[in-house]
């Protein structure tokens, strides 16, 4: 059973009046309405000025004819101290030009003297209207701070820090203004994810986030950007003393240590510095410099600062990289790639079908041809090449169902070498992928040879066995390309169940001028053949290595010596 004799807490009232009589007469109404309150008289300036100190007060009621205190003025003393008190004139003698001017000034309302009944449900009535006020601006204050923090750690998000980088920005090119910008990312922050779930990682950031607000200063801006990356504006501050405190910064990171339920948790970070002068262009260069020196620290072992220096090789690297990235990415929406195929030549008299590869080029925005070299290490960096082999496995599966449905049986010795990537074997759908498209398109699996190079297979050793062996139940063939370029080649071929090794073409290239190359490739197609291997001679420039390669008993060659690669005629099937 509820507590009916609890009450709720006395009202505040401030009551400007010099009237003691008329002070006792509103008191009586208020009592009779059923107001609980603590009223407070002031009847000159001066004790209005102390009562507004005491503060703050739920309403303010006030008569206008207070000798010593000007009705203007007194409103304005009031709103001044408080903007939301509610305010009600009540007065004896008011005409109504004059109630609208203290309405204009700050009033809610005015009662007169002789009505005092109107001034109970008058002052209930204010006082909703400013709780409703009140629930307004906290909500939009609310809505402000969700519009420009980060929800889990409090910080300033990247719209906010983005405006104060541009700030900071325009003082360096108006006043000549030197600020400097950290870009963190956590490094193994991941594995925590992984291993304890997003609440151990959130937590972690929540943590972390006391730490680094310990080691930047009062006017320093420390964001969270997204996922694991930080950002730190530093204002009119030194190059030398940013990267101080830079190095504390990832120190702090080093030594900070996370608990969650029974494991524990070392950290570290990679903090990319760059410098915001009058030279800098605008806050996309000044991020792009800061992001690209953070992921240079990255690549050279992890828990480093890296300062943003135009001449760096490495950085300008990582830029022409960023900027294919943006342009693969553009050319996969707008469907710019396509396949060219290069002839696979027999060397043995007894066998006569020609096998193939198929090359992906990219179409650049003047519709010219770029070859993958070009590409390719930007798209593996930016984890965009499993979208490109993607693209590769549905368009050569496409042309191989154009060219059945053709009634072209002689493809059905032919095998046509696909590439992929070293990192598409990680993707845990490529495998049903290929599947599915091998149903859809109803294809021959013993026509289809994958290939990845050796580097890739002894790098993910694990998922390429795993890979190769699951292709091969579906009917599919493998081969290693570039093969050789490792120290433990032939160690590892006997454990990689491949059909076919591509020789490297460094080793063709020169083997009739170099006696060391030509015994290599004598040497690994004797022991491809100990195993069932057929061998793949690339590079074959000219009839000369093409002769010699024969002699030596390798199976097929590939190169310009044979022919150039040319574009397959994309067919639709009817």
């Amino acid at each position: 059973m509820a507590d009916e004799s609890r009450q709720d807490p006395p009202l505040r009232l401030l009551l400007i009046e010099d009237s003691a009589d008329d002070a006792l007469l509103l008191q009586r109404e208020l009592h009779k309405g059923g107001l609980n309150t603590i009223i407070h008289r002031a009847d000159n300036l001066d004790a209005l000025h102390a009562a507004l100190a005491e503060g703050p007060w739920d309403i303010v009621i006030s008569d206008h004819n207070v000798p010593t205190i000007d009705t203007i003025q007194g409103l304005t003393l009031v709103r001044e101290t408080n903007s939301d008190v509610p305010i009600i004139m009540v007065s004896g003698t008011i005409g109504e030009e004059t109630a609208v001017e203290t309405m204009r000034h700050g009033a809610n309302d005015y009662i007169m003297k002789n009505n005092l009944t109107r001034l109970v449900p008058a002052i209930r009535r204010e006082l909703r209207e400013a709780q409703r006020r009140l629930t307004l601006r906290q909500a939009e204050a609310t809505i402000h701070h969700m519009a420009y923090h980060d929800a889990l750690t409090g910080l300033v998000n990247r719209l906010e820090f983005e405006r104060r980088l541009q700030r900071a920005l325009q003082s360096a090119k108006e006043r000549s203004y030197e600020h400097v910008l950290l870009y963190l990312d956590l490094d193994q922050f991941k594995i925590i994810n992984d291993t304890c779930g997003h609440m151990a990682g959130d937590q972690l950031l929540r943590c972390l986030t006391v730490d680094l607000l310990h080691q930047v200063r009062n006017r320093d801006t420390l964001a969270r950007l997204g996922g694991d990356e930080f950002g730190i504006l530093l204002e009119n501050c030194n190059l030398d003393h940013a990267l101080k405190i830079a190095e504390t910064i990832r120190e702090t990171i080093q030594n900070f240590r996370f608990s969650w339920k029974g494991y524990n948790f070392a950290i570290g970070v990679s903090i990319g510095v760059t410098i915001i002068n009058s030279s800098s262009r605008n806050i996309e260069e000044v991020l792009s410099g800061a992001d690209m020196a953070c992921y240079a620290a990255k690549d050279l072992g992890r828990n480093r600062v890296h300062l943003y220096r135009a001449d760096d090789a490495e950085l300008n690297r990582r830029h022409t990289e960023m900027q294919w990235a943006s342009r693969i990415a553009q050319a996969v929406q707008e469907n710019r790639f396509v396949l060219h195929e290069h002839t696979i030549m027999p060397l043995n008299v007894n066998t006569t079908v020609n096998h193939r590869e198929f090359l992906i080029r990219m179409v650049d925005e003047q519709g010219k041809l770029i070859l993958p070299y070009a590409f390719i290490p930007a798209a593996e960096r930016y984890n965009m090449m499993t979208t490109v082999d993607r693209w590769v496995i549905h368009t050569a599966f496409q042309q191989l169902a154009c060219e059945r449905h053709q009634n072209n049986t002689a493809t059905d010795d032919r095998i046509t070498f696909i590439n992929l990537s070293g990192t598409s074997l990680s993707d845990a759908g490529l495998l049903e992928y290929i599947h599915t498209q091998l149903k859809l398109y109803q294809l021959l699996p013993h026509t289809i040879c994958f290939e990845i190079t050796e580097t890739a297979a002894i790098t993910d050793f694990t998922n390429a066995i795993h890979f190769i062996h699951k292709i091969k139940e579906h009917g599919c063939r493998f081969a290693l390309d570039d093969f050789g370029s490792g120290m433990s080649s032939f160690s590892y071929l006997k454990r990689i169940p491949v059909d076919f090794i591509k020789i490297d073409g460094s080793f063709v290239k020169n083997m009739r001028t170099d006696r060391m190359d030509y015994a290599i490739i004598k040497a690994i197609a004797e022991i491809a053949h100990v195993g069932g291997i057929k061998t793949i001679a690339e590079f074959a420039q000219d009839e000369e290595s093409i002769i010699a390669l024969r002699e030596i008993g390798v199976d097929y060659a590939q190169g310009h010596g044979i022919d150039l690669p040319k574009p397959i005629v994309c067919l639709t099937p009817q």
